[in-house]
């Protein structure tokens, strides 16, 4: 009854609650700096917004999400028909591999990396060829010789998730000149809004309206603070953007979300304020990680570091547990070594370094 395709699937494993850490330990505050969620909540505007779209919970949302889409198009200087919504930019590659992938089909990707871009594969019976990382970045050369002939998409998570770094301009611009046409290349920048390094490019600016053929992901929900309400987005090509539209389902975009996100649009002080403070938290979380000796990968620019721990990272990952501090494990990443740390408050990253000092000196030497 159940399709072969799940039988070896294990499914994206989220970070676990709060509330749940606090019921099952008996700890009384937890920190969670484990799902990449902004500290930050929604922005003020967003606040209002979702006040007063409340009042009209029992009407269904606008399935076709035509505001925010055509605030989108506007920001970014793009068409309508361009513009791709999403249950966060994870729900873009969930539709964009419905739309796109037979059984026996292919997609390329970086690994360790992103989990959704495999199991949202699998799920169709396509295989995924994953590429290890070199010095911790998505490696576009090797990427670009596991591309054959069966290959419809190409992953490029950019930051990659769990590493947190990121390619240059010039590593791009040499993929895409030589990215082969049957191919569609999905640009993931889920955390575009934290970097400021300037040979970060735009992947819209840069490499879709320069005729590439690209999906771009975006997401409201790391820096804009509305993870709760899962809302993202793609610009591609009108008929990538329409057969995302065919296979997403009427409503899953709810009304309270769409109302939020599109309330977000333009604050960019409270933006450059968010970015200002997670340049600053993400120093203290490297100096907490790199006290202990675990190797971490270089320059990060998200909103997470990762660190190798040298050995399975669970035991450290049920140490700082039992402390009250949430990290996450990244074996469903492909790194079983590894942690992922995501940046918190300032008061957050200090309970991180005290964790990890008493997490430390209580292990067997």
């Amino acid at each position: 009854m159940i399709r072969s395709a799940l039988a070896d699937l294990v499914p994206y494993e989220p970070g676990k609650p709060i509330e749940e850490v606090q019921r099952e330990l008996g700890v009384a505050r937890v920190v969670k700096l484990a799902s990449n969620e902004g500290p930050f909540g929604p922005f003020p505007a967003a606040l209002a917004a979702l006040a007063e779209s409340a009042q009209q919970l029992n009407r269904y949302p606008d399935g076709g999400a035509y505001r925010l889409r055509a605030a989108l198009a506007e920001r970014h200087r793009v068409a309508f028909e361009e513009v791709a919504l999403g249950a966060g930019a994870d729900g873009v590659i969930d539709c964009v591999s419905q739309a796109t992938l037979d059984p026996g089909d292919e997609v390329v990707c970086g690994w360790p990396s992103f989990p959704s871009y495999v199991i949202d594969a699998a799920k169709l019976g396509a295989v995924a060829r994953k590429v290890p990382l070199r010095d911790h970045r998505y490696d576009l050369d090797a990427l670009l010789d596991a591309v054959g002939p069966r290959t419809k998409l190409v992953y490029v998570c950019h930051p990659n998730n769990p590493t947190g770094t990121m390619n240059t301009r010039a590593e791009l611009d040499r993929y895409f000149e030589r990215v082969p046409e049957h191919v569609l290349t999905v640009l993931d920048q889920a955390y575009f809004e934290y970097i400021d390094d300037p040979d970060y490019p735009d992947g819209i600016e840069e490499y879709f309206k320069r005729g590439h053929r690209v999906l771009v992901l975006r997401t409201f929900s790391k820096i804009y603070g509305l993870a709760g309400l899962r809302i993202g987005y793609g610009v591609a090509a009108a008929p990538v953007v329409t057969a995302i539209g065919k296979v997403r389902r009427a409503f899953d975009l709810n009304q309270q979300a769409q109302a939020a996100a599109l309330a977000s649009l333009g604050d960019a002080q409270e933006l450059e304020r968010r970015r200002r403070a997670n340049a600053e938290g993400r120093e203290e979380v490297v100096a907490a990680l790199a006290e202990h000796g675990f190797e971490l990968a270089p320059d990060p620019v998200a909103n997470f570091v990762f660190a190798d721990v040298g050995e399975d990272s669970r035991p450290l990952f049920d140490a700082l547990l039992r402390l009250g501090v949430i990290v996450r494990p990244t074996h469903g990443f492909g790194a079983p070594d590894g942690i992922r740390v995501s940046v918190g408050t300032s008061d957050e990253n200090a309970a991180l370094a005290a964790a990890l000092a008493r997490a430390r000196s209580a292990a067997p030497s």
